[in-house]
């Protein structure tokens, strides 16, 4: 069978293809690395799907029969080498380290960051049109991975203008349930500005909590038919970069008149949920609100208020919060839900966008009780509209197959700890309340989340492998997210028949993983300059604690703790020389004295940077 796509790449040379027409193959196809004929990110063409998948579990695959349209003419890059007297070497991020692109061009350089239009896609030659600068200028690192990733660092005149036609005040809330009165709260990050979603929480005479989760109202103000709609609709997502941000929306909304910012008025969609004593649901209400928010917390102002440390009027709900989010954590452990912590690196750039430190934020409650809620309203919302309306966007998570479970599960057992044969969930939640009070948790929470498949958008509810839920949708985030918004629409409006719902998610789905690309292509810039900066400024040699997560036949992987990064050491590299024994994932040196295995705590330097492919080269000491 012949199927016309969309091919998305990856650096490591395999893809994957989005139907034109979602009717012909559910899903998307993955195309092994050699059978892509070429075809790069963004290409229109056709594929033939395989009868016999080699991995069925993995979904259907097929081979790429030819490029039907290019998907782009234009490619940005690194000059890394020179080829001959006329022809310098380009290395492109979208392309990957296998696929070196020949380009000439006037005044030319190594490190020089370029644009290039491809004049022959068999031959990989180009002509170099623009010159952003070099690889010496991190203010280039956002730039740069906006072009790669065709992402759309403006808004058109029209749609700012219809931002600012609403003017910056809320002066109607006729027909809304008004909370302006209520104890209503926000915690979010220290730096953010598009305030989502704000909380209220209250217990009556029974001991029962209503738990008030007010998201803003964005459907208010972005209308179908509208030139914010079309692009809100094409950008699907806001993308976060150190320092700065692309909205989805122009910021007259999404840092003004619809952020919940403390002490103004503003429009929501409200989702009220009453719960006994023990955390069951018993009712909820959905309805378009008005809100005024009273406090304005970052989440360690609002764990040092729990931790008694400040003093705030706001305490006692914010330690009820504490109670209603532990009985929620309680119910979703019951259900099979693994409870996984792990820390966030957040990265710090001046305003040339040099790296100037790091900062590990670390989940704890406060963020815990703000995710129990939000994963709360995003599962009775789905539930709700699962029963009201014919169709819906869902947010999907297909369980993973044992194969993509070997890894993790091999490490559990080499780190000790005991499981079946086939483990269960149960078998997994415990796994991971035993290893919180060892040095493995977070070892073992990456390689969990890598053995899992990828959530996705889709009309099709076929539950949430993540979360043990039957039914769970994106209903929390309408300000940086677009299912968010039609969701908003579905419980609110009669749904538009013309409205694709299949499409919004193939391509919502499509580009939070352009978005997602970008942010950690640039993240990982920003960690390569700072270790740079660090090995050229420090008076000792900077060592690192690393644990191994792989151990491969050519060498093994590991995970850098306090960076949130992955390393490779070959085994080339290494002093002595290593047999790879694949049984016991191990790598030995002929007398056995010296041993490399699967969790061991490691610590490595480094041995070199390569900036232009984002490389950095590391030594076992």
């Amino acid at each position: 069978m012949k199927i016309l796509g969309i091919i998305h790449t990856h650096p490591r040379g395999f893809g994957f293809v989005t139907p034109d027409n979602p009717d012909e193959c559910s899903g998307t196809i993955f195309i092994p690395a050699q059978y892509t004929e070429g075809a790069v990110q963004g290409d229109h063409v056709e594929v033939e799907l395989a009868d016999k998948p080699m991995k069925p579990e993995r979904g259907p695959e097929g081979k790429v029969l030819r490029v039907l349209e290019r998907g782009r003419s234009q490619i940005t890059g690194v000059i890394v080498d020179k080829a001959d007297k006329n022809q310098f070497i380009l290395y492109s991020p979208l392309l990957g380290p296998e696929k070196d692109i020949f380009v000439t061009g006037k005044k030319l350089a190594i490190g020089q960051r370029v644009t290039v239009k491809i004049t022959n896609w068999d031959d990989l030659t180009g002509k170099v049109e623009t010159i952003l600068g070099t690889m010496d200028d991190p203010k280039l690192d956002v730039k740069c991975a906006i072009l790669e990733y065709e992402l759309d660092p403006t808004f058109p005149p029209k749609a700012v203008e219809e931002a600012k036609s609403f003017g910056k005040t809320v002066d109607n809330i006729k027909d809304r349930v008004d909370f302006t009165n209520w104890e209503i709260i926000t915690i979010d990050p220290e730096t953010a500005r598009d305030f989502d979603d704000a909380l209220s929480l209250t217990i009556d005479e029974k001991k029962h909590f209503h738990l008030g989760v007010h998201i803003a109202d964005v459907s208010h103000y972005v209308r179908p038919g509208t030139t914010l709609d079309a692009i809100a609709s094409k950008r699907c997502n806001s993308t976060y970069f150190p320092g700065t941000c692309l909205p989805m929306i122009p910021e007259e909304l999404s840092n003004e008149l619809c952020s919940l910012k403390e002490g103004v008025v503003r429009l929501t969609s409200t989702v009220l949920m009453e719960f006994t004593p023990d955390g069951t649901l018993i009712n909820y209400e959905i309805v378009k609100g008005a809100i005024k928010s009273q406090k304005r917390f970052t989440y360690e102002e609002a764990k040092r208020v729990l931790d008694g440390e400040e003093t705030s009027q706001h305490q006692p709900l914010l330690k009820n919060m504490v109670t209603l989010c532990e009985l929620l954590k309680g119910k979703r452990r019951e259900r099979g839900s693994v409870d996984l912590s792990l820390p966030e690196t957040v990265m710090k750039v001046d305003k040339a966008g040099k790296p100037i430190g790091f900062r590990v934020v670390q989940y704890d409650i406060t963020h815990q009780l703000v995710e129990e809620f939000m994963l709360k309203a995003n599962e009775m919302v789905a539930t709700h509209l699962s029963k009201t309306v014919p169709s819906s966007v869902y947010r999907v998570h297909q369980a993973p197959t044992p194969e993509d479970q070997k890894s993790f599960f091999d490490l559990a057992r080499l780190l000790g700890f005991k499981l079946s044969k086939e483990p269960t969930v149960q078998e997994i939640q415990e796994l991971f309340e035993k290893a919180k009070t060892t040095p493995h948790a977070q070892q073992l929470s990456i390689s969990f989340i890598k053995s899992m498949k990828l959530a996705m958008y889709s009309p099709d509810n076929v539950g949430h492998f993540g979360l043990s839920l039957e039914h769970y949708t994106h209903f929390t985030s309408p300000i940086r997210r677009y299912p968010d918004l039609v969701i908003h629409r579905l419980l609110f409006e009669k749904p538009d028949p013309k409205t694709s719902l299949e499409k919004i998610c193939l391509c919502c789905s499509d580009a939070e993983r352009a978005s997602s690309k970008a942010e950690n292509r640039v993240l990982h810039l920003k960690k390569l300059r700072y270790l740079l900066e660090l090995e050229e400024t420090s008076k000792t040699e900077p060592i690192y604690d690393a644990s191994i997560t792989n151990i491969l036949h050519f060498g093994f992987t590991f995970d850098i703790t306090d960076f949130g990064m992955e390393g490779l050491i070959r085994l080339a590299e290494l002093p002595h020389y290593y047999n790879y024994d694949a049984k016991r994932q191990l790598l030995q040196t002929d007398s056995g004295h010296k041993r490399l295995c699967l969790g061991d705590k490691i610590k490595v330097k480094v041995d070199g940077i390569n900036l232009p492919a984002a490389e950095v080269f590391w030594k076992l000491i």
